[in-house]
């Protein structure tokens, strides 16, 4: 892992700041980021100054471009990471599991049977523009549409966020849909990723669900408190704490480097409130499909506060085959975990399968000779 007081620099595309109180630490210009001041300057800047470009990731990790490309293919699905998370990753490797899940390789182009691009079906239950309801009591909001971050064995890669893009002035329909099903309890919000959206119009939108009256628990789906701790700020938490519904942060880490002192900094203002933190990884081949990785990532999950929830089996998504774990090794690792820890460290093991009304657990497989 790269030593938090060493400064990395790179030449990185600025955006022009969100937040007019911008911090900027020495030896910071507009055209220059170093890793170590984007772990203290604000969500908005650090979400601005992503990499999206080889050169600029290789510098940043001290590998050689060229050798870089090779493995690399370009394509719609581009290059997004934000550069709190690349102070995370290991210098000189290309095998680091951190850079693995956002470096876009040729293995992508890969033609694999049975791989789709909406794998779950989620057209079929897209009720309206930026709402799907799948399952019973609880329905799904695509809050934002866009991410700090592509992840390369993202799910939803090829969703129509165009046809489901949200706004406040488009919320409408949707909470309408919500406000005359009573059946509906729970708001999931996701994306995309839901906070992207800022906090004032975040709170427009717990506003209104709350205000609708046979919704109990709000979920918020959030890869950001890995990618940017800084996005838990303190307003964002006192809403989160003062809502009236149960709420449940259900955060994306699929590896123990992914937490560092940082990520445990913030996530220390919502440990011991009546928010629910959980955590949801995807077993991906090469990064943490090993009893060692997972057991290791569920204790740390827990030093910080969040509880393992699911551990989720790859989705036959296209552009994703090279991630893809064996169901047998799946329950072979899942069964090799319940002996390892104590079981509220155990996530399940689940797929999502089309046609069926909730997520499916895999069963524990013997144990292998």
């Amino acid at each position: 892992m790269l030593e938090q007081d060493a400064i990395a620099t790179a030449t990185v595309h600025v955006d022009k700041p969100v937040a007019e109180d911008v911090i900027k630490p020495r030896r910071i210009t507009d055209e220059t980021l170093s890793l170590q001041a984007s772990l203290h300057c604000d969500w908005q800047t650090a979400t601005s100054n992503t990499v999206d470009d080889l050169e600029t990731l290789a510098a940043l990790l001290q590998l050689d471009a060229l050798e870089l490309r090779k493995q690399v293919e370009t394509n719609e699905f581009q290059l997004r990471v934000p550069l709190p998370f690349v102070s995370r990753m290991r210098k000189a490797d290309l095998r680091d599991p951190l850079l693995l899940q956002v470096l876009p390789l040729k293995l992508e182009l890969l033609d694999v049977p049975g791989n789709h691009h909406d794998a779950l079906d989620e057209k079929t239950y897209n009720v309206r523009p930026g709402l799907v309801h799948k399952y019973k009591a609880r329905v799904l909001l695509t809050a934002a549409v866009s991410c700090p971050v592509n992840c390369r064995y993202c799910f939803r890669r090829h969703f129509p966020y165009d046809e489901n893009r949200l706004t406040p002035s488009r919320w409408q329909p949707a909470l309408d849909y919500i406000r005359h099903d009573s059946s509906i309890k729970e708001v999931i919000l996701s994306g995309g990723e839901p906070l992207m959206l800022n906090d004032r119009t975040l709170t427009r939108l717990l506003d209104e669900i709350e205000s609708i009256e046979h919704i109990k628990h709000i979920r918020i789906h959030s890869r950001y408190p890995i990618v940017v701790p800084q996005r838990l700020t303190p307003e964002l938490c006192k809403r989160l704490i003062q809502a009236r519904c149960n709420i449940a942060l259900v955060l994306h880490c699929n590896h123990p480097n992914e937490i560092d002192k940082h990520v445990k900094h913030h996530l220390t203002a919502l440990v011991n409130s009546r928010v629910t933190l959980l955590n949801q990884s995807v077993l991906l081949k090469g990064i943490n499909n090993d009893v060692d990785t997972l057991s290791t990532l569920s204790e740390s999950l827990y030093d910080a506060g969040v509880i393992p929830y699911y551990l989720h089996a790859t989705d036959p998504v296209v552009g994703t085959a090279h991630f893809q774990v064996d169901d047998a090794l799946a329950q072979d690792l899942a069964l090799e975990l319940s002996y390892r820890l104590p079981g509220y460290l155990v996530p399940t093991l689940v797929r999502e399968v089309h046609g069926k009304q909730a997520k499916t657990r895999l069963p524990l497989a013997p144990a292998s000779d």
